[in-house]
């Protein structure tokens, strides 16, 4: 048995992993999508000042980077553990290249993957709609949705059967880890890919818990450097910037993803304004500008049993959090366009939460464009900004007002910038920790991956730490990115 990567090993985006169990015999974990530098065919950093190109799926420079260059032939099933891009954008690219077996995801997963696919074919290929329906319906033949905690057998070698089963991971709805059993009997071996996994205190969602026991795991390591915040801390922050806005007139741009933190930021507001009884906050505007987070949002709010404990109390009580009273969704490019104009000149305080997440490409750069410059207004990063993305530039020269390109020009940024790491759908160093550590039995192997090298190699030596306090020694390995 060997496992191998085909992205997402040396970087936090691409995750593509593959477990090999004879030369006939091989399964892919995600499929995903490369951003920021490792886009690039020669991922080297892009220099200061100047925009990279945009992540999308098929760009003239990340197209070569994308291409299914590993043998299809033995591939016997692909197992989805999320639908973010970064998991999953090169499923065109693999449908392309022949793939034609099953895809299994969670129940909800296979609600959202077709909403990001066909979302993605229409960015990053094309937008003739024979082509996208034709992409989905091929999909939709392949996907098999999996009920979590319950065991699927796989093609396999008669010799060594293989079931695979998908656990809550807790980073956005559908999230799954992924336990494999190879083998019978006491000879058995059990190999568990992360995924992604959440905070214990992510809104919606609920927390994910260690799996029984493993001889390998393979563990996500982006935050395996960084304690986030509490959620106590986090909101009050949150409340802060938005308290900055009602005082000066201005706008709060939050960059989010439109599946996952988009729920969660709306979730988190709607509890604020219940909770503030002034007139200034009750006015609040909170904006979602993006079809396709409205969409998603719909699909989260049909998905109500999968909600965590604290959720389902607030709809008994008849608060609805993702479908409040201050929420309004803009939709066409032109109400879009009168929404950007209208904030920019009026001085209304609002919250604009808009598509990418990493501001390197979508509605939220128009938005940038327009009120970047004035003091008056913010933009708050709530998730992860890749190396050599708009938004990492943003992040890293806010504070001293240095300047940003957006679609090709520089703009000075005079808006305030703050980061409110505990809104990260990523679980920090000491989740990741309690995770491995949470078993009564310690894994032979702790292999790490979607990190870069610092976080990897710092998460290491915190989780031998942990290991020699119960006197116990812990393998832990980087991986190695595989062609």
């Amino acid at each position: 048995m060997e496992i191998l990567h085909h992205g997402a090993a040396n970087g936090v985006t691409g995750s593509c992993h593959r477990l090999q169990l004879d030369a006939d015999h091989a399964y892919l974990i995600d499929c995903g999508l490369f951003q920021g530098d490792e886009a690039r065919p020669d991922p080297e950093p892009w220099p200061e000042g100047v925009a990279p190109p945009r992540p999308t799926i098929a760009g003239p420079s990340d197209f070569e980077r994308h291409q299914i260059e590993f043998n299809l032939d033995d591939v016997q099933a692909l197992i989805v553990t999320h639908v973010h891009i970064d998991h999953v954008g090169r499923l065109p690219y693999l449908l392309a290249a022949g793939y034609r077996g099953p895809i299994y995801c969670s129940v909800p997963s296979a609600r959202l993957l077709p909403l990001v696919i066909e979302d993605a074919l229409r960015v990053g290929f094309t937008r003739n709609a024979q082509l996208i329906e034709g992409t989905l319906a091929q999909m939709a033949r392949q996907i098999v949705p999996l009920d979590y905690a319950s065991w699927q057998s796989l093609p396999a070698p008669s010799a060594a059967p293989v079931r695979v089963r998908l656990q809550r991971a807790g980073h956005i709805l559908g999230s799954a880890y992924v336990e494999f059993d190879v083998g019978r009997g006491r000879g058995s071996r059990r190999v568990v890919f992360s995924g992604d996994l959440g905070a214990p205190w992510a809104p919606l969602l609920p927390a994910p818990k260690p799996p029984q026991r493993a001889d390998v795991i393979v563990l996500e390591s982006t935050y395996g450097d960084r304690r986030h915040e509490d959620r106590r801390h986090r909101r009050d922050r949150l409340e802060a910037a938005i308290d900055h806005a009602l005082a000066d007139g201005g706008t709060v741009m939050i960059p989010a993803f439109s599946i996952g933190r988009t729920q969660e930021l709306l979730y988190e507001l709607e509890g604020l304004i219940h909770d503030r009884r002034s007139k200034r906050w009750r006015e609040l505007e909170v904006i979602v500008d993006s079809p396709l987070a409205a969409r998603f949002t719909a699909v989260y709010r049909e998905l109500k049993p999968y909600w965590d404990a604290e959720a389902h109390r607030r709809l008994r009580a008849g608060r609805h959090p993702l479908n409040f009273d201050n929420l309004y969704t803009v939709d066409s490019h032109e109400d879009h366009e009168r929404t950007v104009s209208y904030l920019a000149a009026s001085g209304r305080p609002a919250v604009v939460i808009a598509a990418s997440g990493m501001a390197a490409g979508g509605r939220i750069v128009n938005y940038l464009k327009a009120m970047i410059g004035e003091p008056r207004n913010a933009v708050l990063f709530v998730g992860y900004q890749a190396r050599g993305t708009p938004g990492h530039r943003i992040q890293r020269v806010g504070a001293r007002q240095g300047r940003v390109t957006l679609d090709g020009e520089s703009h000075r940024i005079r808006a305030q910038v703050a980061t409110i790491s505990g809104y990260s759908a990523h679980a920090d160093q000491a989740d990741l920790v309690r995770f491995v550590t949470g078993m009564r039995r310690l894994p032979g192997e702790v292999r790490l991956i979607h990190g870069e090298r610092r976080a990897m190699q710092t998460l290491r030596r915190a989780l031998q730490a942990k290991a020699s306090t119960r006197g116990q020694r812990l393998n832990v390995t980087l991986a190695m990115m595989t062609r």
